[in-house]
């Protein structure tokens, strides 16, 4: 320790030329020479590639990344913290911040899409009305009847989403803000373990060595992969989880367009299990911390007293009881207690 609190000394470049540096776990500094050196030649190679590689390697450069490469280091020598914790606090940090306003947000907006479709039977019946009295009037065929309804139906429920601010595609905020968060952070970790852009920076070698006694339990170094797939199936199982929620919170019977996105969903769920146990460790925590945030933000999200303390209105399609609810539909899928008659596909 006392080695590794010298090497965050020398990160400045005034003091990185006076010492000659030990790392723990290595014989001699030109381990990490070489260390560094190949680190530097696969660099070169990143950068000489074309195509997909080529993409990558101009994210791994981005200014968005080195800035979360920045603050990840930050985090992790402010809070004094091994490496592993402070991926996992530096997770729920930013998801707290990011994801998780936007995802209040999100159920906003579609609990008033919902209240508003309520409005929608009543305007329905009285266009209905006004479109067959201006048939009679004007002597419209029916063709151009349904042409004028339609329009006047369409125009309605657009005024009433400008009315309560509600655009659908306001449901996809959470997209917006997790995507790029998650993909910024596991290339910025990626360049740490990696000593990238730079690896004959010395504070990107600091990193690396701090990651290799950073871990815990079985996976004391996190630049190298989970070999016992442990983290790598618990990825999976808690991403399943996370759609089978949602799928059995549903109050409505899902749509064929959800169904097959759920299927979609669940096997980018397991495509992630083989993923994870090529990566270094260090992605692994970082990747099931962020999903075990979404397993629990869903199911809070779920409470109605959680709910009206964030300001999402109630609606019908809320659940009252919804963990009762969960756990019934889960015993019902493991065959621990019986499907009601109801609940039973119709014979085909």
């Amino acid at each position: 320790m006392a080695a590794l609190l010298l090497l965050r000394a020398c990160r400045r470049p005034a003091i990185a030329g006076a010492y000659n540096y030990t790392y723990p776990g290595t014989a001699t500094a030109n381990h990490r020479q070489a260390s560094t050196e190949a680190a530097a030649t696969a660099s070169e190679q990143l950068a000489n590639a074309g195509g997909l590689v080529g993409f990558w390697q101009t994210l791994s450069n981005s200014t968005p990344v080195a800035h979360m490469q920045d603050v990840l280091i930050k985090i992790h020598d402010y809070s004094g913290l091994p490496w592993w914790a402070s991926i996992v606090l530096s997770t729920f940090l930013f998801r707290s911040v990011v994801t998780l306003p936007l995802t209040i947000y999100q159920h906003k907006i579609t609990a008033r899409i919902e209240k508003i479709a309520l409005e929608m039977p009543a305007i329905v019946e009285e266009l209905k009305k006004e479109a067959a009295m201006a048939k009679q009037k004007f002597k419209w065929s029916d063709q151009q009847t349904q042409i004028v309804y339609r329009r006047s139906i369409k125009k309605q429920w657009q005024n009433l989403i400008v009315r309560d601010n509600c655009h659908p595609m306001k449901t996809m905020i959470v997209l917006w803000g997790q995507i790029p968060l998650w993909i910024f952070q596991s290339v910025a970790l990626r360049n740490l373990v990696y000593m990238l852009p730079d690896p004959l920076s010395i504070q990107a070698q600091i990193v690396t060595t701090e990651m290799t006694i950073g871990g815990f339990g079985w996976i004391p170094n996190l630049t190298v992969v989970d070999s016992s797939y442990i983290l790598p199936v618990t990825l999976g199982l808690i991403n399943l989880a996370i759609i089978e929620v949602q799928a059995m919170s549903r109050t409505r019977p899902p749509t064929r367009l959800q169904g097959i996105a759920n299927n979609v969903f669940r096997g980018l769920s397991v495509v992630m299990v083989p993923v994870a146990c090529t990566v270094p460790s260090a992605l692994c925590v970082y990747w099931v911390a962020s999903s075990s945030f979404g397993l629990a933000q869903n199911l809070l999200m779920l409470s109605p007293e959680i709910r009206r303390s964030v300001g999402i209105p109630k609606t019908q399609t809320e659940l009252s009881q919804p963990y009762d609810l969960l756990w019934l539909k889960i015993q019902q899928r493991l065959r621990l207690v019986e499907r009601p008659p109801a609940d039973k596909p119709a014979a085909k």
